[in-house]
């Protein structure tokens, strides 16, 4: 006999989840306006990270009983209240974003696959004919640069080969490693 007691919910429980949900939702609006829509931003790795936590102690707060709902919104503000202090001190002191943010990485040079980056970044070059085929890219002559960013995302630069050359300013403080 199969046990259906895993899709049950007794009353109280569901206005429960309901008010949690509904609570989050106002704090998570409220701590966003004071905060800046950066808080959910993928500028940098503190950025993602902050972002899947604040994702987490909302599943947890909204789902179970502990943490309680005051403790999820003292856990939310302090998680929203380092993301302003971190982005600030990025803004104002720049050491503090070579300790907090990766650097960017070229894994490609043009139509020059760059295998030491790419073994730098763990990424294979499966991954990387993927996001040229994502980015559209026809041919390897159209690629002008490939580049990890600092949040892991991957960004393809191409164009057609008559189109002008890359300008050098996109590629600013993206670490080469050998790169011409």
């Amino acid at each position: 006999m199969m046990d259906w007691i895993w899709i049950y919910a007794k009353g109280d429980a569901v206005l429960m989840v309901i008010l949690s949900a509904v609570a989050l939702y106002i704090l998570l609006i409220l701590y966003t306006r004071l905060v800046g829509l950066r808080s959910f931003s993928k500028i940098s790795g503190f950025d993602f990270a902050i972002t899947i936590a604040i994702g987490s102690v909302l599943a947890s707060v909204t789902l179970w009983q502990k943490p309680t709902l005051l403790e999820g919104a003292i856990a939310l503000g302090t998680l929203f209240g380092l993301q302003f202090v971190v982005g600030n001190l990025r803004k104002r002191l720049p050491g503090i974003a070579g300790l907090i943010d990766n650097n960017p990485l070229l894994l490609m040079d043009g139509s020059t696959i760059l295998s030491d980056n790419l073994r730098r970044a763990n990424v294979t070059e499966d991954d990387l004919r993927a996001k040229l085929r994502a980015a559209n890219v026809t041919q390897m002559e159209q690629v002008r640069a490939v580049v990890m960013e600092s949040t892991g995302d991957i960004s393809v630069l191409h164009a057609p080969p008559e189109a002008p050359p890359l300008d050098p300013a996109l590629l600013a403080n993206v670490e080469t490693d050998g790169a011409a």
